[in-house]
Formats: structure tokens, sequence, C-alpha cells
């Protein structure tokens, strides 16, 4: 009998410890810019040191088959925070640029949509953006702040509201000039053949202009340049800045001891809080161009300053584990470490040296649904909570980590849209083994672009087009009058 009672004891006693571990954890959700799924320690690198995030991988799981909603920054950002498409949101472009270029477009990520940060915070946990957020920051005016971080239910905010660009960083070109010379060189030099060819029929007597003509001509074309000059001259005062909350802290953006900055306002945000449930989204500039890395780090790695860049974005990761450790909070808190898109794999400098990123063995890169382009690394650490050290090969999205953060919290999901997202808590638990994912949507932009379908109950694919099509329509009327 006391052996009975000494046994009910125990399981009474382990099943309120697994309770309270997972009764309102808190969540760190880090996130790279363009970061390679091959250029990590876990996913088979062996020249870059990524200890730290590598560390991650062997306390908690490693997804092979991690996919982005997207290969651009906007819209899988929006897809991240929201569980849905971007296409549900608005979040995907109809033009060819798909993301956010200016701090003053006034564009965004809609206040109707709902983040797992606004759903945490009227929980009552304390939430935070420390990074990049390239989702909009005013609608109708320079200081409505209607798409900005902390009007989708983050409470505190340090880092960019657009993106980190090599008009950011003096001597690092810009992102511009490919697009000046698709679309205007073309002009200019039309127009500058134009005047030289007039201004010589009218000499040789050819053809009579007024001089007033040419003058007026002349002029335009000297105004159409000199807009063109002082667009460049001035990007770099009027969109890159750093922001704490609402206050513009820092105009122009320095890159000095960057991540060193972000790194610290994430540890004070944790020790501010470790009393209390968190969410803090980390969100890293690197390793985008343009690049930088501080002088502890510059030179240092085997792949130039792409490589110090990932060296010291690990040494970031390796200090907010510390902090985890120095509040005791390593069982109470899901870490999840992720990029937004794959690696872009045609990013030269001027000098020449290479700073793109490596996708592994797979095909293409970010802006593309080739798989270099979507498939990118996913680790999940919850000590006590998720087996340490396993794989998943299954399929899943950035998109689920809305769900299943929020279902951790105690929330239920909204009903009033769909979520594209699912739970990865049965699958990380192993209550079921396979992806609730039977399809996933790939877009460029706003227009459909591929679909990946992971046949359930062991069913063999059926490429045919004809019955694929009478199963999606119920009809037998063919493509051609789809």
């Amino acid at each position: 009998m006391r052996i009975l009672v000494l046994l009910l004891f125990y399981h009474y006693a382990t099943k309120n410890a697994k309770s309270y571990r997972t009764s309102n954890p808190n969540f760190i959700l880090i996130m790279a810019d363009d970061l390679g799924i091959g250029d990590l320690g876990c996913y088979g690198n062996k020249t870059l040191r990524t200890r730290n995030i590598d560390k991650l991988a062997k306390g908690g799981v490693t997804f092979t088959q991690h996919i982005a909603a997207s290969p651009l920054c906007t819209p899988s950002r929006a897809a991240f925070l929201t569980g849905r498409y971007p296409v549900r949101s608005g979040m995907a472009a109809l033009s060819n640029i798909g993301v956010f270029l200016f701090s003053a477009s006034s564009g965004g990520l809609p206040t109707e949509e709902i983040t797992f940060a606004k759903l945490l915070k009227q929980k009552g946990y304390s939430t935070a953006l420390i990074g990049k957020w390239h989702l909009g920051l005013n609608c109708n005016s320079r200081d409505d702040f209607c798409h900005h971080p902390l009007n989708h239910g983050f409470d505190y905010f340090y880092g960019l509201t657009v993106t980190n660009l090599r008009d950011c960083k003096p001597g690092e070109g810009s992102v511009f000039v490919a697009g000046v010379r698709a679309y205007l060189a073309t002009p200019l030099q039309l127009i500058g053949i134009t005047l030289i060819s007039l201004e010589v029929l009218h000499y040789i007597g050819l053809l009579r202009i007024p001089r007033g003509a040419l003058r007026y001509f002349f002029l335009i074309s000297t105004v159409l340049l000199g807009l063109l000059l002082i667009f460049f001259y001035t990007f770099r005062y009027l969109n890159c800045f750093l922001m704490r909350n609402h206050q513009i802290i820092q105009q122009p953006l320095s890159y000095k001891n960057l991540t060193q900055r972000l790194t610290e306002e994430a540890i004070q945000f944790i020790g501010r809080n470790a009393d209390i449930p968190f969410l803090l989204f980390l969100s890293y500039l690197q390793v985008h161009t343009a690049l930088y890395a501080s002088k502890d780090f510059k030179g240092k790695s085997k792949h130039g300053l792409y490589g110090d860049a990932v060296e010291e974005m690990d040494w970031s990761v390796g200090k907010i584990l510390d902090v985890l450790e120095k509040w005791n909070l390593n069982d109470k808190t899901l870490v999840y470490f992720t990029s937004d898109q794959g690696a872009h794999v045609e990013e030269v400098s001027s000098t020449g040296e290479v700073h793109g990123g490596y996708n592994g063995i797979y095909k293409g890169g970010k802006a593309t649904n080739w798989e270099g382009g979507i498939r990118v690394p996913g680790l999940l650490r919850w000590p006590g909570v998720v087996q340490e050290g396993v794989q998943i090969n299954e399929l899943t999205s950035n998109m689920d980590i809305f769900p299943t953060v929020v279902k951790l919290a105690g929330i239920p999901l909204p009903k009033d849209r769909i979520i594209d997202g699912h739970d990865l808590m049965p699958l990380l638990q192993g209550k079921i083994l396979q992806s609730e994912h039977e399809f996933l949507f790939h877009y460029c932009n706003a227009y459909l672009n591929a679909v990946r379908w992971h046949p359930r109950n062991n069913m063999q694919p059926n490429f045919n087009p004809c019955p694929l099509m009478y199963l999606l329509t119920g009809s037998r009327q063919g493509i051609g009058s789809m």
C-alpha cells in the first residue's frame, strides 16, 4: 500500500512538473536573413564555425524539409507572423518588385491581420521585436505608424523598419543600378542621341528648330538626371535608420558593432522579463547585403566577409542561450531558429568578392522557387518537452510557428480566417508521424509558381492532367476551359 501511494505521488508530481513547464512558456524566435541551409554545421557545412547554432540542433529537433512560404523577405515574414500565405494578407506583389524598398511606402502588413505577437500580448505576454521588420511603417502620414511593429502586437521594437541594403553602407554600391540600367539607360541614350542629332541637323541647315525648343528639351533632360542624382544622394539618409519604438535614434544607420547592439538589446529584454512570460522575435540583419562584421570577427572566417557575418551571428545566438542559462529559463523557453529564405547566391561585391551564401545540394536561391530559394534551416529546442538530437524529415513550413506558439500559450486559433500553418507539437512529440501538410503552394509574388504534394496513406502520385483536373473541378472539361 505504501509503495502504491509513493507511485501515485510520483505520477502526480511529474505530471504537475510537465504541466508547469508547458504552461505559458517563453518563446525566442530567431530569424536570419538570406542564410543558406548549407551554411550551418548541423546541415553539413564543414568550414563555417556555427557551434552555437549547432548546439541548438543537438539539444532539440532539426527539420530537414523546412520550407519558407516565399523566397523573398517581405512576403515570407508576413507568412511567418500570421501563419497564412502572403497572398491572403495582400503581402504578395503583382509587380516584379516583391518587397518594400522605401520607408515612405504606404503599404504594409494590414492592421486587420493577426500576428502571434498580437495574440500573446492580449494573453499578458511581454513581446519584443529586435532587428529587421520589413513589413511597412506608415499609411497616410509620416507618423501614423499604422504598419509599425508596435501596431502589430509588439510592446518593444529596436531595429530597422525597412531592410538592410547596399545603399545603406557607403562604398557597397546600389541595388538600384541594375534597375537604372534596365529602365533608364536606353531612354537617356536616346535623349542624348536625339539632342546631338537635332543640333547637327540644325547646324548644317537641313532642319530648322527653334532654339527655345532645344533649350526646353535640354532643360527637361537635365532636371530628370538631377532628380536621379538626388535620389541616390538622399536614399541612405531617408531610408536607412535605426528606431527604438516610434523614435528614430540613428540616422543614417551605422553598421559599427550593429550585431552586438542587437544582441545586447535582446539580453536586456530577457533580463527585464525573466519572471513573466515573454515572446522575443530576434530578426537579424545578417547575412543580407550589405554585409558587415565587427572587428572581433572580420577576417576570421574561411569565407570572406560573408563567413565573418555568419560566425558573428552564431556568436550572438550563443549569447542568447547563455542568458537563458543565467536566468534558469532553459526549461521554460522554446527556442526556434530559421532563415526567411534561402541564400542569395548571385550576390557579388563591387570588388568581386562572393557575398552570397550556400544552399547545399539544392538548386537556385533567393527570389526563386527552386529548392535553394525556399528550403531553409529549421531548429527547435525546448528541454524536457522536445527530444534532443532528433531529425524530422517530414514537410514543415515557417507558417507552422504561428499555430504552434499560439496553442502553447493556451490561446484558441482565430476562427474568422484560414490559418495555413499546422501545430508542430504533435509531430515533435511523436503523436503523429506524418506532416499535416498534404500540399504546399509556392508563389512568385502573387502568382502560383509550383505546388508541393506530400501524398498520404502511401498514395502513388498520378501526374496525368485530365484525371487530376477532374479530381479538382468535378468535371471533364479539361485544362483549356479552366
